[in-house]
């Protein structure tokens, strides 16, 4: 049985929760922020989630936790057997980040990238071995959600494929694949939605709750897709309709004036307390 040993490049909202998953099903973490507050912030962040998770009964409480180690250095990764890169959506900055992480663990250790829209070939250009590099698009939170959108590249190799999937198997989590391309599938699909229902609250068509109503109320959707925006991040739905608009040429994926405007005032949604919705102040 696989020993994994996971690293974790990125204390925010995802990169948080992805180490509170792994952490809660006894696999040990290396967590790497540059960020000193994020970093000071992280160990207290994931046992709040790890704490909820298990109260929910979203994690085991049998088992015992993986040890969760907080570093700023990239150099603390070396002996990873799997690297998770979650940093901000900016593909310089995530080819940055890889690229730096290939020259630190060795060749034939599975790094992925929890990219939301950019493609993982125009990522794999960054690494040294361009085979190690898959997607593995983990949704928010992921300790809540089993199903992970895993993004196979042209030049990922059937031995990255199977160690992803055995990554998450002892995640607890279940993997399916998808193609290459800008959003892959979940975000080609929910980002366009929505941009255009913000539109839709923009133009003064409905309200941000009418809307949601319907989506749940007539399509049974779990929740619509402006508390989803919140949930996700207005700041991060904004970056991911960039990429996308970027790469398609489609302007549909333009983020329309109310998504710019309420990034800009700092209403992010959940982690900022406001964004379509108000949650008390929920960070």
């Amino acid at each position: 049985m696989t020993e994994h040993r996971l690293a974790v490049l990125g204390a925010g909202v995802m990169g948080t929760a992805i180490a509170t998953l792994a952490v809660g099903h006894g696999v040990p973490v290396t967590l790497v922020e540059v960020d000193p507050g994020r970093r000071g912030a992280a160990r207290a962040n994931v046992a709040q989630q790890l704490r909820m998770a298990k109260l929910m009964g979203h994690l085991p409480r049998t088992v015992t936790e993986g040890e969760l180690t907080t570093t700023e250095s990239i150099a603390d990764i070396r002996n990873a057997t799997a690297v998770v890169e979650s940093v901000t959506e900016l593909a310089e900055l995530k080819a940055k980040v890889l690229a730096d992480v290939s020259t630190v663990v060795g060749r034939g250790t599975l790094i992925a990238s929890n990219t939301s829209a950019i493609p993982i070939d125009e990522l794999a250009g960054a690494v040294a071995e361009p085979a190690d590099l898959v997607g593995i698009h983990f949704m928010n939170p992921p300790y809540l959600i089993k199903a992970v959108e895993v993004i196979r590249g042209p030049r990922s190799s059937d031995e990255a494929m199977a160690a992803t999937a055995g990554l998450l198997t002892a995640l607890g989590r279940a993997p399916v694949v998808v193609g290459d391309g800008p959003g892959f599938v979940i975000n080609r699909v929910l980002q366009r939605m929505i941009n255009e229902a913000a539109r839709i609250v923009e133009d003064g068509l409905a309200t941000p709750e009418a809307v949601d109503a319907l989506f749940t109320g007539c399509l049974g959707h779990r929740t619509g897709p402006l508390a989803t925006a919140d949930l996700i991040g207005l700041d991060n739905v904004v970056d991911s309709l960039r990429v996308l608009h970027e790469r398609t040429g489609d302007d549909g994926y333009r983020p329309c004036a109310l998504l710019e405007t309420k990034v800009r005032d700092g209403e992010h949604g959940r982690k900022s307390g406001r964004g379509f919705f108000e949650h008390g102040g929920l960070r």
